[in-house]
């Protein structure tokens, strides 16, 4: 849990460090999302008249599949949730947002 925490909270300082737009912008995370929806299990909620972002733990630790077990991975699996997130919350593509973040390999 406190890897979970750190990886989404040094990806939200990235974000809101490089988005004016989310510099107010509450990066939460919770367990469980209230409940699924038609659309599965969610892996976060943007409530954009909130300004905040709510991750959820367990969905993105569980039903996120893996090539490669290993910190890392994990890493960049929860890091990429954070950047899927808020760019919904911008409206924009999750790339867009960040792409030297992710030059690991």
């Amino acid at each position: 849990m406190e890897r979970f925490d750190l990886a989404v909270g040094t990806a939200a300082e990235f974000l809101r460090s490089a988005w004016p737009e989310l510099r107010d912008v509450s990066f939460e995370v919770g367990d469980m999302p209230p409940a699924a929806d038609d659309d599965g299990i969610p892996r976060w909620r943007v409530l954009t008249d909130e300004k905040r972002i709510i991750l959820y733990r367990l969905p993105i630790e569980r039903l996120s599949h893996l090539h490669r077990d290993d910190d890392l991975h994990r890493r960049i699996m929860i890091e990429g949730s954070v950047f899927r997130a808020a760019a919904e919350y911008l409206d924009r593509d999750p790339w867009d947002l960040g792409p030297e973040r992710f030059r690991y390999f």
